[in-house]
């Protein structure tokens, strides 16, 4: 398999499920993904964050949110690997229960990853909402 293949096959899976588990109210998988190496940040659709401290927080309170999530797509539309970065480019739709609340809604998300000891790991994520 090639360096892509491989990135792609983790993005499939473990990223996959990382950001399920975070909309059913389960943020360690996601915190188990991200770069332990500053600097980390998010621009998030709903908070933004910097450094490991504040994705901790953000993290947290998102999950805390987040419930019975019903369906959670990755729509990749773009994405490379060049040496121990890489990038991904999509729409996430994902039909979850928001403070309780059912809601479906579609975010624009980039992610920036970088090689650590081997692993992928997130290093950035930009996201914000699709409107019709």
């Amino acid at each position: 398999m090639s360096e892509r293949d491989d990135f792609l096959a983790w993005v499939k899976t473990a990223l996959y499920e990382a950001e399920a588990a975070l909309h059913n109210g389960d943020a360690a998988p996601r915190r188990a993904l991200w770069s332990r190496t500053e600097p980390v940040s998010v621009l998030g659709a709903w908070r933004s964050a910097a450094g490991r401290e504040e994705l901790d927080a953000l993290f947290t309170s998102l999950a805390k949110t987040f419930s019975d999530c019903t369906s959670y797509a990755f729509e990749l539309q773009a994405y490379d690997v060049s040496g121990d970065m890489a990038y991904t480019v999509g729409l996430e739709h994902t039909s979850t229960s928001v403070d309780g609340q059912p809601r479906t809604y579609t975010l624009r998300a980039t992610q920036v990853y970088r090689r650590e000891n081997g692993a992928w790991r997130v290093a950035h994520r930009h996201a914000d909402t699709v409107t019709d």
